[in-house]
């Protein structure tokens, strides 16, 4: 699905030198193809297509609005956990009725705003979100449609930091208190119940967890449903992963029979929120050597991009394929990928093969399409990467590159200090 290649030994993105880019729109500079995010899409919508289902791409992965804007053409919409996502979707188009609210931290301000512009769903995440959400609703005259978000203490398999699915998170709400709650948001007068959500957390490559999760979510819609409760809707989250050693992701054929398998006789509307495996193979981090360093154990090559372009490999320690764009010949030794800010920990990849490299060199840090430019900063006063999307062998600028002075912007001395 990826739209990068090699042609002549140099790396392209649909057909577009990445020489090319990063000499137009500088360097680091993150690279996204339309192609492969439109492909990736593509891909998901038919493997659930056995059932009822509705695909709401998670903007936590990648909120740019290029990038959300081309997958509302496509027809999805948007999964979002935050005041400042809404205004992003639907500054990009998306429906208010094709948007589901989640996150366990959402205002009395965030709610009302969902509830007044009719947001598809809300999916409540404990016993006190849905007081609040009976009292706004109530005061302000609104009626709103809310899933309750179910813990079913599964284990994702997955990195600590991003696994929501075992009792001990933050996340939602415990197979227990379901039932009682469930009935009190029917019984609200203000609350149209919209069913049950479940994610149990990302980059998860088997299907196991997921049938676990399912299998306890669906029992509990079942029993809601044989006390006389509606329960129209099941929410089966994302997190579906993506192989970054290989730039394989995880095979959504299998995922799909799954859910035909499970939900493809049962009466449910389904809900899914893919989002690093629709992006993060379409995207690549461009950045460019500043030196190379010998130590006595090891070499350094450091290069323009850092932890505050992409901090997955300092938060998560993960791991993304780094490659020369112009073709070097054999590998000549192994070196530390370094950037330029002061902490031990900013590194982009660790005792990797390169080829001899020198100052101009570019290198493409690859499967950089999610959670890479979404996570940026400006630590060390760093203007962040900028971002461009090619969209049928043209490149736009979708996110141009702030200057230090645009930095300096956002601060304010008070008069008593000058």
């Amino acid at each position: 699905m990826s739209g990068f290649s090699r042609v002549n030994g140099h790396l392209t993105v649909d057909g577009l030198s990445l020489n090319d880019l990063a000499d137009e729109f500088g360097t680091p500079l993150y690279v996204y193809s339309a192609a492969a995010i439109t492909d990736a899409y593509h891909h998901f919508r038919d493997a659930v297509s056995g059932a009822d289902s509705h695909i709401h791409f998670a903007l936590k992965a990648n909120s740019n609005l290029a990038v959300l804007k081309l997958l509302a053409n496509l027809g999805a919409g948007a999964d979002i956990v935050s005041g400042g996502e809404m205004e992003r979707a639907l500054a990009a188009g998306i429906a208010p009725e094709n948007i589901i609210f989640s996150g366990v931290g959402k205002t009395d301000a965030e709610l009302l705003a969902a509830m007044s512009i009719g947001i598809g769903q809300i999916n409540a995440e404990s016993p006190a979100e849905v007081d609040a959400i009976i009292r706004l609703a109530t005061s302000h005259h609104h009626q709103c449609r809310v899933a309750l978000r179910v813990n079913p203490n599964v284990d994702a398999k997955t990195h600590a930091k991003i696994a929501t699915g075992k009792s001990d998170t933050k996340f939602g709400i415990s197979m227990d208190e379901c039932p009682g709650l469930y009935r009190r948001m029917a019984e609200s007068g203000v609350i149209t119940p919209a069913g049950l959500a479940v994610h149990i957390g990302s980059q998860i490559m088997t299907l196991e967890p997921f049938e676990n999760a399912w299998h306890n979510l669906v029992d509990l819609a079942e029993d809601l449903r044989q006390s006389g409760l509606d329960v129209p809707g099941l929410d089966l989250g994302g997190g579906l992963g993506v192989d970054y050693a290989t730039g394989q992701p995880a095979e959504v054929a299998a995922f799909g029979a799954l859910v035909t398998r499970l939900f493809g006789n049962r009466k449910f509307s389904l809900g899914f929120e893919p989002g690093r495996w629709i992006t993060a193979e379409a995207g690549a981090l461009l950045t460019q050597v500043i030196y190379t360093k010998d130590a006595p154990s090891k070499q350094f090559v450091i290069v323009d991009g850092a932890m505050n372009d992409l901090i997955r490999p300092t938060l998560y320690e993960a791991y993304h394929r780094i490659e020369p764009v112009a073709d070097h010949g054999a590998m000549a030794k192994k070196a530390d990928i370094v950037g330029p800010v002061c902490e031990t920990g900013d590194y982009l990849g660790l005792d990797r093969d390169m080829p001899e490299l020198s100052t101009g060199d570019l290198l493409a840090v690859m499967s950089a399409g999610a959670y890479g430019a979404v996570m940026r900063s400006s630590y060390n006063t760093r203007p962040p990467a900028a971002e461009v999307l090619v969209i049928d062998g043209e490149a736009h600028l979708v996110s141009p590159r702030q200057s230090v002075a645009d930095l300096l912007a956002l601060d304010t001395i008070p008069a008593v200090l000058r």
